[in-house]
C-alpha cells in the first residue's frame, strides 16, 4: 500500500444519489440513459463492496506484496539479459566491446538497487498498515491544530493540509537513504553525478517550500469543490484537475524550473538557424530557444518543449550539445517535432483525462464506504483524503493494467515519431544519434521482452534501429566517447 505517495483527496458527502445528475439534464436522451445506467451500476457496486468485515486490509496488502513480487521477477528476467557477452547483433560494429560491458554493469547495478528499493518500499507499507499509522498521524495532526492554530483553520481542509504535508515531508526522510545511495553511490560508480552534498540538501528543502507553497491551495480547492458539489463531484473534479493539468505543463518551466536550473537563450549561430528552419517548415510555433545547465546536477541530458499549442519553447541540455553533432541534435528535433506533427501530445492529453474521468467515478463508489475506512482504523470519522488513499491502494492492481497499455502506445508514438524524422531525410543522423546518446548513457541495448513491455515508455535501442532499417557500418563512439563522466540521456515522453 504505498500510503507515502499521498494524493490529492474528496470529503463524505450525502448519501449517494447520481454523480452525474446536472450533466444528465442538458443531454440527449440516449446519453442521458446511458449516464443514468453507469450510475445505477456505480451504486450497485458501492452497496457490494461497502460491506462489514469485508477484508480491505488483507487485499490492499496482497496488492501491494504481489506487485512487488511480480516486479522483481521481471526484474531477475532482465538480469539475465544484462548478463550476455556480446551487444545485439545491430549494434556489433557501432559499439565496442568496452562500452557494452560498462553498460551492461551499469544495468546490472540499477537492477540490483531496484529489488531492494523496492523492498525498503515493501517494509514500510507493511508497517504503516499493520501499525495504523494513517489513524494515528492524522490524529496527531488534528491535535497539533487544535493546540496552535486559531479556530478558523480546525475544519477538515485545514487538518488534511497539515497531514498531506506530514506525510511529505516523511516520506523525504524514510527515503533519504535510497536517493543518497543512489546519487553518491551508484550514480556515482559509473561516472554520472555531478550533485555535491549541499546540492543536494538544497534541493531537498527547496522541494519542501514549493510543496508548501503550491499544495495548500490546490489540496482545499481539491477538497472544496467535492463538499460543495457532493454527490455530483465526478464532473467538477474533473474539470479542476483537467485545468490544473495544462496550468501546471505550462507553468512549470517559468516558475518552478527556475529554482532549480538557468534557462539561457541558444546562442546565434548554425545551430539556432537550423532548428528554426526546421521548426519554420513545418509551422511549429517556435517562441524561444534555451539551454538548460543540467551538467550542475548530471551527466544526463534531454531536449524538450514546452508551452500553449500556439506558443512553444524548446529547451536543451547543455551536455547533449556537448558531446552531439549539430545534424544529429537537428535529428533529435525532427523526432520531438513528430510528436507534435503527429498529435501524440494531444492525444496523450485526451487519454489522461479520459483516465482521470475513470479515477474520479470510481472514487464515487468509495467515497463513502465505512467497512474500507473501519479497516484501517477510522471508525467515527471518515476523511475523504483518507479515502482517496485508500481508493487509490484499491485500485492499484487496475493502475499497472492502465501503466502497460500506455507504455504499449508510447512506444508506438515514439516509433511513428522515429518514422517522421526517417522521413525528412534525417535516419543516419537519428540513428547515429540514439548510438551515441545509449552509449554514453550505458544505456540499457536490449531487454527482455516482458520487462520492457511492463517498464519501458520507449522502444530500446535495438527495436529503433531495426525499425529504421540501419545497417551495422562502424564504431561511432570513440574513445572520448566511452568516457562515462561525458555521459548523455535521452529519455520520457518529450524526449528522444
Amino acid at each position: 500500500m504505498d500510503f507515502l505517495q499521498v494524493r490529492l483527496a474528496p470529503p463524505p458527502p450525502p448519501p449517494l444519489r447520481s454523480n452525474w445528475a446536472s450533466p444528465v439534464a442538458s443531454r440527449g436522451r440516449g446519453s442521458g440513459i446511458a449516464l443514468l445506467t453507469l450510475d445505477a451500476f456505480l451504486q450497485r457496486l458501492a452497496r457490494f463492496l461497502d460491506r462489514p468485515l469485508f477484508p480491505w486490509k488483507r487485499l490492499i496488502l496482497g496488492f501491494s506484496i504481489g506487485q512487488y513480487l511480480f516486479e522483481s521477477f521481471l526484474t531477475v528476467r532482465q538480469y539475465r539479459v544484462l548478463q550476455q557477452p556480446k551487444p545485439p547483433a545491430v549494434l556489433a560494429k557501432e559499439v565496442s566491446q568496452e562500452t557494452f560491458d560498462k553498460s551492461q554493469a551499469y544495468g546490472r547495478a540499477k537492477a540490483r538497487f531496484e529489488i531492494v528499493s523496492g523492498l525498503w518500499a515493501q517494509v514500510q507499507n507493511v508497517a504503516f498498515i499493520q501499525l495504523d499509522v494513517l489513524p494515528k498521524m492524522w490524529s496527531w495532526t488534528g491535535d497539533l491544530l487544535f493546540k496552535w492554530a486559531p479556530a478558523r483553520f480546525s475544519g477538515e481542509i485545514s487538518h488534511s493540509i497539515l497531514f498531506v504535508f506530514s506525510f511529505i515531508v516523511l516520506q523525504q526522510v524514510l527515503n533519504l537513504p535510497t536517493r543518497a545511495y543512489n546519487t553518491f553511490v551508484l550514480e556515482e560508480k559509473f561516472g554520472f553525478n555531478k550533485q555535491t552534498p549541499p546540492l543536494f540538501v538544497t534541493d531537498m528543502i527547496k522541494t519542501t517550500l514549493l510543496t508548501a507553497v503550491f499544495m495548500p491551495p490546490v489540496l482545499a480547492a481539491f477538497l472544496k469543490i467535492i463538499q460543495k458539489t457532493g454527490t455530483q463531484f465526478v464532473f467538477y473534479l474533473w474539470i479542476f484537475a483537467a485545468g490544473l493539468q495544462l496550468f501546471t505543463t505550462t507553468a512549470y518551466p517559468i516558475f518552478i524550473q527556475p529554482f532549480f536550473n538557468k534557462l539561457s537563450p541558444l546562442e546565434d549561430g548554425e545551430r539556432k538557424t537550423k532548428v528554426e528552419e526546421l521548426a519554420a517548415g513545418h509551422k511549429f510555433p517556435l517562441q524561444e530557444l534555451f539551454i538548460i545547465d543540467g551538467s550542475k546536477r548530471s551527466a544526463h541530458s534531454n531536449a524538450y518543449f514546452y508551452g500553449l499549442p500556439w506558443k512553444k519553447h524548446i529547451v536543451i541540455y547543455d551536455t547533449l550539445i556537448e558531446k552531439t553533432e549539430t545534424q544529429e541534435i537537428i535529428a533529435i528535433l525532427a523526432h520531438e517535432l513528430g510528436h507534435w506533427k503527429l498529435g501524440h501530445t494531444t492525444r496523450l492529453f485526451g487519454i489522461s483525462q479520459a483516465h482521470l474521468l475513470y479515477v474520479f467515478s470510481l472514487f464515487s463508489v468509495f467515497i463513502n464506504n465505512r467497512s474500507l475506512y473501519s479497516a484501517f482504523g477510522f471508525h467515527t470519522t471518515h476523511p475523504i483524503i483518507i479515502g482517496f488513499i485508500l481508493f487509490s491502494d484499491a485500485l492499484s492492481p487496475m493502475d499497472t493494467v492502465i501503466k502497460l497499455l500506455l507504455n504499449i502506445l508510447s512506444r508506438k508514438f515514439e516509433f511513428e515519431a522515429d518514422d517522421f524524422a526517417n522521413g525528412l531525410g534525417y535516419r543516419a543522423e537519428l540513428a547515429a544519434s540514439l548510438i551515441k546518446l545509449h552509449a554514453q548513457n550505458l544505456s540499457t541495448m536490449d531487454a527482455d521482452w516482458m520487462y520492457a513491455s511492463y517498464h519501458f515508455s520507449h522502444p530500446h535501442l535495438s527495436e529503433r534501429l531495426k525499425a529504421l532499417d540501419w545497417k551495422p557500418k562502424e564504431a561511432l563512439t570513440s574513445e572520448k566517447d566511452k568516457d562515462t563522466d561525458s555521459a548523455v540521456k535521452a529519455s520520457g515522453r518529450e524526449e528522444l
